[in-house]
């Protein structure tokens, strides 16, 4: 695997054409804003690029990617995952794409290798971040949507900027968004200061619900899926809900745990600076960040609640 610095990636992507762009599962802003806007950026190179379409994109950010997708790879495309730390992280229908994607770029420092050559830069808040500074190093001329994107990249990976991965950096980025022309006050509104009922719901489910440990500085809440149907929340709605939990006064550290379509256990846990949500995912094949991470576990529910716990009282 060759580690790419940004201006070895950005004349590794002038020198080539047709792109399709690869999203990871259950796409959120980052992923879906660096695709979008990398997408965007080598057509106003005049390079053909695509992002591959994703069976799990959600109604909020579908219109992000509008006139940017395919169905599915050509014999010489190149494929570029965006914001991708790990090849179990893609959806189901790209798994016989896993052993051809030419590069990952990326800012999970805890991600796995999958990809012959990669450029990760971890002390990015955001892959959008990365993708930003790569289109200028192009020699792009950003316009609204590229702005759009990569904002909505920025601010859902950092909770508004709220959270504690925000630097000066993702401040000048989104800056830079805004004196393009990026609808910050539309998208602000659909991201964070919109709620549907079943949400608000859900959120009285889960404070009914959640167990402390540690003195309250832990929380865990098992969330089965007839739950989910029944309130009837949306993917939409589950967009930030395991940042809720880490709200509550006094949690130090934070784990939802859902179960999928597939039977699985997916685990998200957050944590507030000086706890490692990183190393209690990466404990059971997962990763992320110090504040934010994920896993998946085949066992019970119950299973892994008392898996995770006790991981995290080991942090």
């Amino acid at each position: 695997m060759t580690e790419l610095s940004r201006i070895d990636c950005a004349n590794w992507l002038l020198a080539r054409d047709h792109f399709v762009l690869l999203t990871h599962r259950k796409p959120d802003g980052d992923t879906v804003g660096s695709a979008a806007g990398l997408c965007r950026g080598l057509r106003s190179l005049g390079k053909t690029a695509h992002v591959l379409y994703n069976p799990e994109i959600t109604p909020l950010y579908a219109p992000l990617l509008e006139g940017l997708t395919k169905d599915a790879p050509e014999d010489g495309d190149i494929l570029v995952a965006v914001d991708v730390a790990a090849d179990t992280m893609f959806p189901r229908s790209y798994d016989h794409l896993k052993n051809s994607i030419d590069l990952r770029i990326d800012h999970h420092g805890s991600g796995r290798e999958y990809t012959p050559r990669e450029l990760v830069e971890s002390d990015s808040a955001a892959c959008a971040e990365i993708i930003w500074e790569l289109l200028l190093d192009m020699g792009v001329d950003p316009d609204e949507k590229m702005a759009e994107a990569i904002y909505v990249g920025v601010s859902t990976d950092t909770g508004c900027f709220r959270f504690a991965n925000t630097t000066a950096h993702t401040f000048d980025v989104a800056g830079d968004c805004a004196a393009v022309g990026a609808d910050i006050y539309n998208w602000n509104q659909k991201l964070f200061d919109t709620k549907s009922l079943p949400k608000l719901r859900l959120q009285g489910w889960i404070i009914d619900h959640v167990q402390f440990l540690e003195d309250g500085k832990l929380a865990i809440c098992c969330l089965p899926r007839s739950v989910e149907e029944e309130i009837g929340v949306s993917e939409d709605d589950m967009n930030d809900i395991s940042s809720f939990l880490r709200s509550i006064e006094g949690v130090r550290m934070s784990a939802l745990l859902r179960e999928t379509e597939e039977g699985r256990i997916k685990i998200s846990v957050r944590a507030i600076p000086g706890s490692n949500a990183a190393a209690v995912c990466e404990a059971f094949g997962g990763g992320g960040h110090a504040g934010a991470a994920g896993c998946n576990l085949r066992m019970t529910m119950t299973e892994a609640a008392e898996a995770i716990g006790k991981v995290v009282l080991s942090y």
